[in-house]
């Protein structure tokens, strides 16, 4: 018996646009952004809409907009089929977030309210630091180790073999580049981002998203939620993985071979972009990857599962 799970997307998938041809098409949809609008007290569908690109791209837009999108395209997926069973979910980062939502953790707008806090206290500590991230294409992980030891920078995100993004305060950052290139990196690409995500220097979001958990009732989840910090499903202290998640590794590989060790034949990638399908290409080739993004490829989902 083939086993589904559902995959959330993280910070990077945002565009201009998202979730605008579904709010045209289906009226849940457009239910949707105005209860998040409504739950947030101002109009985030519009800046999913229409932008401008610099307001998305604040982590407080951003990570609200992306966990906003991907639960609409979750919520019309069970709309177009109704008989839609799955056995575990995982996110990336801030997608671990919609995961436990869509398991049942936690409801919708709590959810919502508290990724928009965590972006908030995130950016925070990115304007607080001088940091930056790089990805690492073509080192294995054992090398890109020396390299962050080397160069005093941390791994943020294990995502398939050959691709390992890095964070760190900006001039080592630099340096861990032109070492990884050394090593025999194909690739070493400081990346367009505000901070050092996933690295010691966002410790000052801790305490606060702590606080922000604490307000909220969190459930145990009807599937097995995998957490990016361990790559084993959730436990009973999901308040604690999820604070530890913003300066730890974000081990996607490692969680995708769990699910994959676990029976799982069929990933359905939920939000903006495909970057989670793109991983599973290089992780296992022979995984069904299918991924709702928008209403064509909504379509296309919808038809492969019935």
């Amino acid at each position: 018996m083939s086993k589904t799970a559902l995959l959330f997307a993280g910070q990077g998938a945002q565009a201009v646009g998202m979730g605008k041809d579904l709010a045209a098409q289906f009226p849940a949809a457009r239910g949707w952004f105005e209860r998040a609008n409504a739950a947030l007290g101002y109009d985030l569908a519009a800046i999913c809409f229409e932008g401008p690109e610099a307001e998305l791209t604040k982590t407080e837009n951003t990570q609200p907009g992306i966990f906003l999108v991907s639960w609409v395209c979750f919520e019309l997926l069970r709309e177009k089929v109704p008989n839609l069973k799955f056995d575990a979910t995982a996110g990336l980062s801030l997608g671990e977030f919609t995961a436990l939502t869509a398991a049942g953790a936690m409801s919708f707008e709590d959810g919502l309210r508290v990724v928009r806090q965590r972006g908030k206290f995130m950016q925070e500590a990115c304007d607080a630091t001088r940091g930056g991230m790089a990805a690492v294409i073509g080192l294995d992980e054992a090398p890109t180790r020396e390299v962050c030891a080397e160069a005093g920078v941390t791994l943020a995100n294990l995502n398939c073999p050959g691709q390992i993004v890095i964070s760190g305060e900006s001039t080592a950052i630099a340096r861990a580049v032109e070492l990884a290139k050394a090593k025999g990196a194909k690739r070493a690409i400081p990346l367009t981002v505000a901070g050092a995500y996933h690295s010691p220097l966002m410790a000052s979001a801790q305490p606060k998203l702590a606080a922000e958990l604490a307000k909220i009732k969190i459930s145990a989840p009807t599937v097995p939620v995998i957490a990016n910090v361990t790559a084993q499903p959730h436990g009973s202290d999901i308040p604690a993985k999820l604070v530890d998640q913003v300066t730890s590794s974000v081990l996607w590989e490692n969680s995708m071979r769990h699910l994959l060790s676990q029976g799982f034949t069929r990933f359905i990638e939920l939000g903006p972009g495909t970057a989670l399908s793109g991983f599973m290409k290089r992780i296992d080739k022979s995984a069904q990857m299918l991924n709702v993004a928008d209403a064509a490829s909504l379509e296309v989902t919808a038809k492969a599962l019935a």
